[in-house]
């Protein structure tokens, strides 16, 4: 009782107890597998997203996020709806009308 009372006291005048292990920080990471793109392969691709904004078919990414996700975007022919899915030369876009290939 009487060190609950300390700790009490210790953390009601500001200072932290001492007897408190120290926190890690979490590591989101470490639960990750495989390989991520590096270098000269990591530039190689662009976000569906990112293309749509960079065209200049939509205006915001969170427009782009709602028009992928809603099933109005194609991707070489196939309705898409992951709008991270990475785009390589020579895929082509259809959104609205449009029909934008990749090229860089």
């Amino acid at each position: 009782m009487e060190a609950q009372a300390a700790l009490f006291r210790l953390c009601w005048n500001g200072a932290q107890p001492v007897s408190r292990p120290p926190q890690r920080p979490i590591c989101h990471h470490a639960a990750m597998t495989g390989s991520f793109p590096q270098g000269e392969a990591a530039q190689q691709t662009i976000d569906l997203q990112d293309f749509l904004k960079l065209q200049g078919v939509v205006e915001t990414g969170g427009e782009a996020k709602f028009r992928v996700q809603g099933g109005e975007v194609r991707v070489n022919g196939e309705i898409e709806t992951r709008r991270r899915k990475k785009l390589r030369r020579g895929d082509v876009v259809e959104y609205a009308g449009h029909r934008l290939k990749v090229d860089w």
